[in-house]
């Protein structure tokens, strides 16, 4: 199964962490956990909190603790394909969080959620049959256009939220693609 992730961090310093973790299936089920920091990490930046709303003190009140999240991770998406679409800062939040609880930091890869666009648009084109130099060019104009509308959307900067967002693009891709199969026939 599909899974879209991410992450809301401390800052975007090399010692940031974790403070927020979403994802969403393909079948839409979801979660979202607010995560209480380590006790070895300290690196805050005030400029992240002004984006992402979410201050140490209620991390430290409301969220669940780090170990407790690793491990919710790892029993819900262990096995599936995990997309995100920063998957270096993404992964190093996630390295960070497995790590701090005592897991593998590579228990759970992320990739990037363009691939996840390409792969799901390039599947309904050669599904339809549509010859590979037509298949070339609609994959290219239904990536170009979903990249320059994701671009003009405003992310949340809640890990929820942006998560779904690219569940929804990805749906888009696809649709997308099945539309652009209809107007070639």
């Amino acid at each position: 199964m599909i899974v879209f992730l991410d992450f809301e961090a401390s800052s975007l310093g090399k010692r940031s962490f974790p403070v927020e973790v979403g994802w969403v299936r393909e079948d839409g089920r979801e979660e979202s956990h607010l995560i209480r920091p380590a006790p070895d990490w300290t690196e805050w930046s005030a400029e992240a909190e002004a984006i992402h709303r979410l201050t140490r003190e209620r991390l430290e009140r409301e969220g669940e603790p780090h170990g407790e999240v690793a491990r919710r991770m790892l029993a819900e998406l262990s096995g599936h394909a995990l997309y995100a679409s920063a998957p270096s800062w993404d992964g190093q939040w996630l390295s960070r969080l497995l790590r701090a609880a005592g897991q593998p930091r590579h228990a759970l890869r992320l990739r990037d959620t363009e691939d996840a666009r390409r792969d799901a648009a390039l599947a309904a084109l050669t599904a339809a049959g549509v010859e590979p130099s037509r298949c070339d060019k609609l994959l290219a104009e239904i990536l170009a256009d979903i990249v320059r509308e994701q671009r003009e959307a405003t992310p949340a900067h809640r890990a929820l939220e942006d998560a779904k967002s690219e569940l929804r693009l990805w749906q888009e891709a696809r649709r997308r693609a099945e539309e652009a199969v209809r107007g070639v026939g």
